[in-house]
């Protein structure tokens, strides 16, 4: 009873297989392919037909083979085919992005959201706003494509398929179905709507974009970002580890000090009480200047008197540091993570923190050398967390190609009288 699933889960794999092979490897003739995936000949030229169907796959010329057979004829992936939605939520605006199947960047855009406190609707509006303008902008430059998801990476942990942000601390938010009340606001929106975990999303991309640099990443690496709020993620092989209730990274309410301050997750002395946006312009001397242009323009500033040397500003990096060090201690004793990356401001500041850093970590390093993580520091700044939720609808396009519909047939010339 259970045969034509069994098959059709089958041919789903085979074609991701296939898929996978050309996106790796290609552009590759079908006996290529089926060297490089082991399934027989015939099979792949099937695989190919449905793929080149659904408009993923076209030849793209021939190459001869040197002896007397006949010119191969090479495939390719039609990268235009497809394009992915990503929507980033940061402390002030919400971003957008959108990008074909290789990752280039089709349309990209900003907005204010300005959403009260505690009120998702708000945010939910502003997001269905900047999207729709996403959408028609791809619909104009590429009308034939196919939008295949739509991500939105939100702060705070997200619960399992049901997709739950369980607290949005830095929003006012407790549960909440934002992906819902996005859904509401885009009902022409042909394509699945995902809410992602921001920190999640950016710990991917950066363990990607630091493996084409060359780094060789252990089984176990723990992320710690700090932008909008301070969050992390966790990898297990390369795959973001969510654990039970989607909290596994939740570094930015990790409490490192038992009589610390008051933190709105109900505990005290989270780390994100030490290296948020918020404690960190306080200690700079820069709540007025927070208060008067904003959260995200006093960041800007208290880059610039960093560069400067500014003495209060070096000072609150440094603390920032111990803290941070702290908590790297206190997720390396729990994961044994064997590398621990950092990224947001944390890797744009990276000078200013290691002597805190480096001090809170030197006894642990002097007792066990060898069993202390290597710390690294992320490379793609303010892109990560987009070009991980682009990379993770990527992936599931892989995964699946029968989500992809039959492409509509080329227009057909029509003769000169």
């Amino acid at each position: 009873m259970n045969a034509p699933a069994d098959s059709a889960d089958v041919r789903r794999r085979n074609l991701a297989l296939v898929l996978r092979y050309l996106d790796a490897h290609g552009p590759g003739a079908r006996t290529e392919v089926a060297a490089g995936t082991g399934l027989v000949h015939a099979t792949v030229t099937a695989l190919v037909a449905e793929l080149i169907e659904r408009g993923l796959v076209r030849e793209a010329g021939t190459v001869t083979s040197g002896g007397r057979g006949r010119p191969r004829r090479l495939l390719r992936l039609v990268p235009e085919r497809v394009v992915v939605l990503a929507a980033q939520v940061s402390l002030e605006s919400v971003h957008v992005m959108a990008a074909d199947f290789r990752g280039r960047v089709l349309h990209r855009a900003s907005a204010p959201h300005h959403a009260p406190y505690g009120d998702p609707r708000a945010l939910a509006a502003v997001i269905g706003r900047v999207v729709r303008s996403a959408e028609a902008a791809v619909r104009e430059t590429t009308p034939d494509a196919h939008l295949a998801q739509l991500a939105v990476a939100m702060a705070g942990p997200v619960v399992g398929t049901s997709q739950l942000v369980a607290a949005a601390i830095d929003f006012g938010w407790r549960a909440t179905d934002l992906r819902a009340l996005v859904t509401a606001e885009l009902p022409l929106l042909d394509c699945p709507v995902d809410v992602v975990n921001d920190a999640n999303m950016a710990a991917l991309a950066e363990y990607h974009a630091l493996a084409a640099e060359g780094v060789e990443h252990p089984d176990t690496v723990a992320y710690i970002k700090a932008d909008t709020g301070v969050g992390g993620g966790l990898l297990v092989n390369g795959r973001v580890h969510s654990g039970s209730h989607g909290m596994a990274g939740e570094i930015g309410h990790l409490p490192i000090a038992l009589d610390g301050p008051d933190c709105l997750c109900g505990a005290r002395g989270c780390l994100a009480m030490y290296i948020g946006p918020e404690p960190l312009l306080h200690a700079a001397g820069l709540n007025p200047f927070a208060e008067a242009e904003g959260g995200e323009a006093a960041l800007a500033e208290l880059d610039r008197r960093l560069r400067a040397g500014n003495a209060d500003a070096v000072s609150a990096l440094e603390t920032a540091g111990h803290a941070l060090g702290a908590a790297v201690l206190g997720v390396s004793g729990v994961t044994d993570a064997g590398e621990i990356i950092l990224g947001g401001y944390l890797a744009t500041w990276a000078e200013w923190l290691r002597p805190g850093l480096d001090a809170r970590l030197a006894g642990r390093r002097a007792l066990a050398p060898d069993m202390h993580p290597l710390i690294t520091f992320g490379v793609l700044g303010a892109e990560a967390t987009l070009r991980g939720a682009f990379q993770t609808c990527r992936d599931a396009l892989l995964d699946d190609p029968t989500s992809v519909p039959v492409a509509p047939p080329a227009p057909v010339a029509t003769p000169l009288p």
